[in-house]
């Protein structure tokens, strides 16, 4: 529901000027007997993240505070500004009960100081706070959060935790959240800067676009907000809101009349505040919603799909390919070894001394397991029956592998960005070399098309197999979606797998991005939070693999499967 301010009924004029004023809040005033929390000021400068910044910050702790008991947090970005009004308006609302006991931390963006007297400074905040990335989320739990509350008791309940800020704070609070849901899940943003300075533009196609995310969020702005080079806030912040309700989030909004400014924010805040924490002491937890959502997600994924813990303790894990039994072998690529757990889910090392071999895929008999060798560089097979060992190419440099049911064999090798092609019989030979770049090779679910991942670049490219294995039509076909904001620009297209309606599943930096037959991302699954994004996938049935850095994840889903050792299976023509 949306909030209704009687404050808004006293504005006399539909636009406002610089002059706006809007009546102080009831509970933005001292009141009598209500305690008062006590503010300490300090400077951090010693970041790693954000090397040779300095920052001040403030620490608000209510009078209530209890060293026994896990105090909850909100953290403001361009924090010392707020210090005129947040710490009476917490004062008001945790001595009634609306809020819980809560931490406040109050951080300004960094700037690293000039060199001398002829020099200028370098300020940081567009830097920090306008990067759609997950670098300021990480400065906030690795570095300030520690630094500055080190000897507090807060707590680690993602659902007591929140973020606010305001134009640039504003996206680097939603982001912080939206990158680690797993710490924070309560933000308010009034006058965001969700424009094209360095990819917020992009962030109402990822709400979309990406597996909803347990966050409650509250947007603020007004007509008369900035309209410049970059883009419109006003317009921004609707379009945020369209995301954000069209996903399933917990989100409400309060638009005004007003400029690019807090004045409008700093009135309604106790208010938003009263939504922000609504139920904290009832029933805390904030979760997607997927009876409101309309994403995607909860086709192919649905509400109960979680990501499973299958495998760990590797150096660094690739090549996950699966047989008709069931049986998972994938390739730890930095160890030199092939592991493989069982239809019993029982671990067991395969090889060692592999030569770093890299993509795995079985042949149709469901005992030949190929294997891209990188060391001495070769393409080799193994008989997962009796571990012999197969010499199928030498002097190339294999990176990924697939094997049709007609007992084809195609293999990618990036240094010459071409995929090699294998008939029963015949010597290796290129198939095609039009491509950017390639890493991930697989079918189509007719086996009429061989993709390829470009790892360097934004695309998975087609080809149609011609009756001597070559490839004919080759096209950058599959758009994938680059980390906005990011030093690395690369998508890391890797490993990829299909269903057997024609959807492409390609681990990315991104995410498992999700494509339809033409080429167009419906779904962007982010690996577990707090890992590694994922280097390859494959497919048991519903049962979905994910190689993730030292880790293999499982996660069951809605979608099926096709393996390019089993017969071709044609999916029905496609939406244009």
């Amino acid at each position: 529901m949306r909030i209704l301010l009687s404050i808004l009924l006293l504005f006399s004029a539909p636009a406002f000027s610089q002059d706006e004023s809007y009546p102080v809040h009831p509970d933005m005033q001292k009141k009598e007997g209500v305690p008062v929390g006590d503010v300490r000021r300090g400077t951090f400068a010693k970041s790693a993240i954000f090397p040779g910044t300095t920052r001040d910050y403030a620490v608000y702790v209510p009078q209530q505070y209890d060293a026994s008991k896990p105090a909850a947090l909100m953290v403001f970005q361009d924090g010392i500004s707020y210090l005129k009004t947040v710490p009476v308006a917490f004062d008001n609302l945790i001595n009634s009960g609306e809020m819980p006991v809560t931490i406040g931390l109050f951080v300004n963006p960094g700037v690293v100081p000039e060199a001398n007297e002829n020099s200028l400074a370098r300020y940081n905040r567009s830097f920090e706070y306008d990067a759609v990335d997950d670098r300021y989320a990480r400065f906030l739990l690795e570095e300030m959060i520690p630094a500055a509350l080190g000897e507090l008791n807060i707590t680690r309940d993602p659902n007591l935790r929140g973020l606010c800020g305001s134009s640039s704070g504003g996206i680097a609070a939603f982001v912080a959240a939206w990158n680690r849901p797993d710490q924070f899940r309560r933000v308010y943003t009034t006058v965001g800067t969700y424009v094209g300075l360095r990819g917020g533009n992009e962030l109402p196609v990822l709400v979309r676009k990406t597996e909803p995310k347990p966050l409650r969020i509250f947007l603020q702005d007004g007509r008369n907000d900035l309209d410049i080079y970059c883009g419109s806030w006003w317009v921004a912040n609707q379009d945020m809101l369209s995301s954000l309700t069209w996903a399933g989030y917990e989100v409400n909004h309060e638009w005004g009349e007003g400029g690019h400014n807090r004045k409008h924010g700093n009135a309604i805040f106790p208010d938003v505040m009263r939504w922000l924490w609504e139920g904290w002491n009832e029933e805390p937890e904030i979760r997607t919603h997927y009876d409101n959502s309309k994403s995607r997600a909860v086709e192919f994924l649905g509400a109960d799909s979680e990501w499973e813990l299958v495998s760990e303790g590797h150096e660094f894990t690739e090549g996950p390919a699966v047989n008709a039994m069931g049986e998972l072998f994938f390739t730890d690529l930095q160890g030199s070894e092939i592991w493989r757990i069982g239809q019993d889910g029982e671990e067991t090392l395969f090889k060692e001394n592999t030569g770093g071999t890299n993509g795995l895929a079985f042949a149709p008999d469901g005992k030949t397991l190929y294997g891209c060798q990188r060391v001495p560089g070769r393409l080799v097979s193994w008989n997962i029956d009796s571990g012999e060992m197969t010499v199928h190419a030498e002097n190339v440099r294999p990176n990924d592998v697939v094997v049709a049911h007609d007992g084809t064999v195609y293999f990618s090798e990036p240094g010459k960005k071409a995929i090699w092609v294998m008939v029963p019989g015949e010597d290796p030979k290129i198939a095609s070399d039009e491509f950017s770049g390639v890493n991930g090779v697989i079918l189509s679910p007719d086996q009429s098309l061989v993709y390829a991942a470009d790892y360097g670049g934004r695309f998975v490219w087609s080809g149609q197999r011609k009756a001597d294995g070559t490839l004919a039509s080759v096209q950058p076909y599959f758009h994938l979606h680059l980390p906005p904001g990011s030093v690395d620009v690369r998508s890391h297209a890797d490993g990829m797998a299909v269903t057997k309606d024609g959807w492409l599943l390609v681990a990315s930096q991104m995410g498992i991005q999700i494509c339809d037959q033409p080429g167009r991302v419906h779904l962007i699954v982010p690996s577990p939070v707090g890992e590694r994004h994922p280097s390859n996938v494959t497919f048991h049935g519903n049962q979905l693999y994910a190689t993730c850095g030292s880790k293999v994840f499982r996660r069951k889903i809605a979608l099926e499967g096709a393996q390019a050792w089993a017969p071709p299976v044609k999916p029905a023509k496609p939406r244009l």
